[in-house]
C-alpha cells in the first residue's frame, strides 16, 4: 500500500521531497495510516488534532491517543479544543458543518503560521464513493459527480487511491492500534446512513459497485475538463468585467449548462437557475437575487454584483478645499481667475463653473428619482435617469451615480459625466470654480509619480 500511495502522490504531484506538511490526525484508522505512510516515505511532518467536545470521555480518549502516538513517532502535535455546539448555534449551521468549518479554519491558520506546504487529510476511496452518492441524492451538476480531487487548494488527499479495507489491513500488518468514533456506527446523519444502509445494498446488486462508481467519476472528470474549457472564457469575463454577452452565451451548445457553471458560485438556487434558463433569451430589466448577489439583464448583457455594497452617502461641502468622500473618491474644489491663461478643462473628471452662480454649501449625493438637470450644450432639462439610459448605463451603474448639487437645489454636475449648462463658463465669467474628481487608482498613480 505504501508503494501505491507513493505512486499516487508522484502522479498527482501532491507532495515533494523536502517539503513540510501538516497531517490532520483524529486518531481513527484512516488518519493514523496516513501519518505512518507519510513518515515511512520520508516526509517532514507535524500533526494537528481537534477536540470538538461532542463525545465526552471518548473525545478526550482520542486526544490522549494522538498525544501518545506522536510522542512515539517523534512528530510534533498541535491541539485545539472547540465549543462546537455553541459555534453551530451562533452560526445557524449543523453540528457536522460547524466541526468542518472549525477544523479547516484551524488547519489553514496553523499551516500558515508554521509555513508548511500543505494539509494532508485521510480521505480514501470509500469516502469518495460516499461523497459522490451524497451529491447525487441531494442533486448536483457534473462537478458533484466527479468526487473529491487529490488537491483542493492547500488540502491534499494522498489516500484517495486506497480503500478502507486496504487501510485496516495495513494497520493490522504493522500492529498499529487506533481509536473508533462510536458515532460513525450509528445511522443518524446522511453520510452514516449512506455508509451503513444504502451502499451495502448497492454492493449486493453489484459487488464491484465502488470501482464502477469511481470509474464513472473518472470519465466524468475528463468530460468536465472539456466543459470547463468552454466555460472558462465566460467565467473570466464575468470575474473581470462583471458581465457576459448573452448573444455569445446563446451561441454555445448548452447555454443552460453554462449558466449553471457561471451562477452557482454566486449562490443562485436550482429553482432560480431553472427560471433563468426558461427565460432565455431574457428581457432588459429582469432581475434575480441570491443571498449574496444580484443578477441583472440589461441590453443583451448579464450582470452579477454582490449585495450589501456600502450605500452611497450624502456629504456637505461648505467651502473650497479637498474633501474625502470615501476610500475611492476625493473632490478638490478651488477658485481661479478667468483670464488669458485660463482654459476650460476637457476631461470628464474635471469641470469649471461660474463662481458667481455657485451657492455654498454644496451637496454631493446619490441621484434620486425625478432628478433633472440641463446637460452641458443643451437648453432644455432632462431626467438624470433618462440621460444615464442614453449613456447605456445599467441599473447597477445608475445606483452608483453621484450628483453635485448647488445650494439652491440645482444639480451642478452629474459627477464624472456632464456639468449643468446653466453654470457653464461664459464670456462674462470672471472667476471660475474648478472641481476635480480623483479616484483611488488616480491617487495611487499620482503618488507613484512624485
Amino acid at each position: 500500500m505504501v508503494a501505491k500511495i507513493s505512486d499516487f502522490i508522484n502522479t498527482n504531484q501532491l507532495l515533494h521531497p523536502g517539503g513540510k506538511y501538516l497531517v490532520a490526525l483524529s486518531g481513527g484508522a484512516d488518519s493514523v495510516a496516513l501519518l505512518l505512510v507519510l513518515k515511512e516515505l520520508g516526509y517532514t511532518l507535524e500533526a494537528a488534532h481537534c477536540n470538538f467536545r461532542l463525545r465526552g470521555n471518548e473525545s478526550d480518549r482520542d486526544e490522549a491517543f494522538c498525544v501518545s502516538l506522536c510522542q512515539e513517532l517523534a512528530i510534533p502535535l498541535h491541539r485545539a479544543h472547540f465549543d462546537t455546539r455553541t459555534y453551530a448555534a451562533l452560526h445557524h449551521v449543523s453540528i457536522e458543518m460547524a466541526a468542518r468549518e472549525l477544523r479547516y479554519h484551524y488547519f489553514e491558520q496553523l499551516r500558515q503560521d508554521l509555513q508548511l506546504e500543505g494539509i494532508c487529510v485521510a480521505h480514501h476511496s470509500d469516502d469518495n464513493v460516499e461523497t459522490i452518492m451524497q451529491n447525487l441524492v441531494r442533486g448536483t451538476g457534473v462537478h458533484g459527480l466527479t468526487g473529491m480531487s487529490p488537491r483542493n487548494g492547500s488540502v491534499l488527499r494522498p489516500l484517495l487511491c486506497v480503500s478502507r479495507a486496504d487501510i485496516e489491513h495495513f494497520l493490522q500488518e504493522r500492529g498499529q492500534s487506533f481509536v473508533t468514533d462510536s458515532t460513525n456506527l450509528v445511522a443518524d446523519v446522511v453520510r452514516n446512513k449512506m455508509r451503513l444502509n444504502i451502499l451495502p445494498q448497492l454492493r449486493e446488486l453489484n459487488p464491484s459497485f465502488n470501482d464502477t462508481l469511481l470509474r464513472m467519476a473518472s470519465y466524468l472528470s475528463d468530460a468536465e475538463k472539456v466543459l470547463d474549457s468552454v466555460a472558462e472564457p465566460f467565467v473570466s469575463a464575468l470575474k473581470s468585467t462583471g458581465f457576459i454577452e448573452l448573444t455569445d452565451l446563446l451561441k454555445t451548445a448548452s447555454p443552460a449548462y453554462l449558466l449553471y457553471q457561471l451562477l452557482t458560485p454566486y449562490g443562485f438556487s436550482s429553482s432560480q437557475l431553472n427560471e433563468i434558463r426558461a427565460d432565455l433569451p431574457m428581457e432588459t430589466g429582469k432581475m434575480w437575487q441570491s443571498k449574496t448577489h444580484e443578477l441583472l439583464v440589461d441590453r443583451g448583457r448579464l450582470y452579477v454584483r454582490p449585495i450589501g455594497q456600502t450605500p452611497l452617502k450624502e456629504m456637505k461641502i461648505p467651502e473650497t478645499g479637498t474633501y474625502v468622500y470615501d476610500e475611492t473618491l476625493r473632490l478638490k474644489i478651488e477658485e481661479s481667475l478667468v483670464d488669458n491663461s485660463f482654459s476650460i478643462p476637457k476631461a470628464r473628471n474635471i469641470i469649471a463653473l461660474d463662481t458667481k452662480k455657485i451657492q455654498f454649501p454644496l451637496l454631493l449625493r446619490p441621484c434620486h428619482v425625478g432628478d433633472r438637470f440641463v446637460p452641458f450644450g443643451m437648453n432644455g432639462s432632462k431626467l438624470v435617469s433618462d440621460y444615464l439610459t442614453d449613456l447605456k448605463k445599467n441599473l447597477f451603474e445608475k445606483r452608483q451615480q453621484l450628483v453635485l448639487v448647488n445650494g439652491n437645489g440645482d444639480i451642478l454636475w452629474l459627477v464624472g459625466e456632464r456639468p449643468d449648462n446653466r453654470y457653464r463658463i461664459t464670456d462674462k465669467t470672471t472667476e471660475a470654480l474648478t472641481i476635480s474628481m480623483i479616484r483611488t487608482e488616480e491617487l495611487k498613480n499620482h503618488l507613484a509619480m512624485r
